[in-house]
């Protein structure tokens, strides 16, 4: 039983490598090294799972793209500050929690990377799924700012609200969590390739 989960989970995961749009990871990265060369800060959001990997990303790009001599990244997960969270929610609510935080942080031209397993479609016992995502999106679309996405499933909202976004073409949340981990270390491996080599 526990071979045949393994064989189909790993089978899985080799599906999304052969399926997933090269292309978009691509232009993804370009516009986070676009980000790095303006000195742009760039804020991470996610919920669940995809808030831990939030502050991983936010973790690697500020760690592993550091070069002596070289301008650092600017990054920083806005699911770190638990107190901050949780006065947030007791007096604005849990939709409001990445837009305020927003309000203290934002420079026009800055740039917001929502993770999301669904990318804002769909709904639980709470109501709608990923709203404090999209509200921050919106914020920063209104405010000259970049939006990018990590999404699965068929991306969601985020297709419509991002600038750019990698949708990991699969449809169980085990598989696009674990290939956005993937993805985080792929592109800041990548950054970090192409900052070293930056004249």
């Amino acid at each position: 039983m526990s071979e045949g989960y393994t064989a189909d989970f790993l089978g899985g995961i080799e599906k999304i490598c052969r399926t997933i749009d090269k292309s978009a990871i691509a232009r993804f990265t370009d516009r986070l090294f676009t980000a790095w060369r303006e000195e742009r800060q760039i804020f991470l959001l996610g919920n669940g799972g995809s808030a831990s990997t939030a502050s991983h990303f936010a973790c690697d790009l500020n760690k592993c793209t550091a070069f002596p001599g070289k301008k650092r990244m600017k990054a920083l997960a806005l699911v770190d500050n638990i107190p901050l969270i949780s006065a947030l929610t007791n007096d604005e609510g849990w939709d409001e929690i990445y837009v305020e935080q927003m309000k203290n942080f934002y420079r026009p031209g800055d740039v917001v990377l929502g993770i999301s397993v669904h990318g804002g479609k769909g709904r639980d016992k709470a109501g709608q799924w990923s709203q404090n995502l999209l509200k921050a999106m919106d914020y920063v679309h209104q405010r000259e700012g970049t939006v990018l996405g990590l999404a699965g499933y068929d991306g969601g909202a985020f297709l419509e609200v991002c600038d750019e976004c990698i949708v990991v073409p699969f449809d169980t949340t085990p598989h696009v969590e674990a290939f956005h981990v993937v993805l985080h270390h792929l592109i800041t491996f990548c950054l970090a390739e192409k900052i070293q080599a930056a004249k």
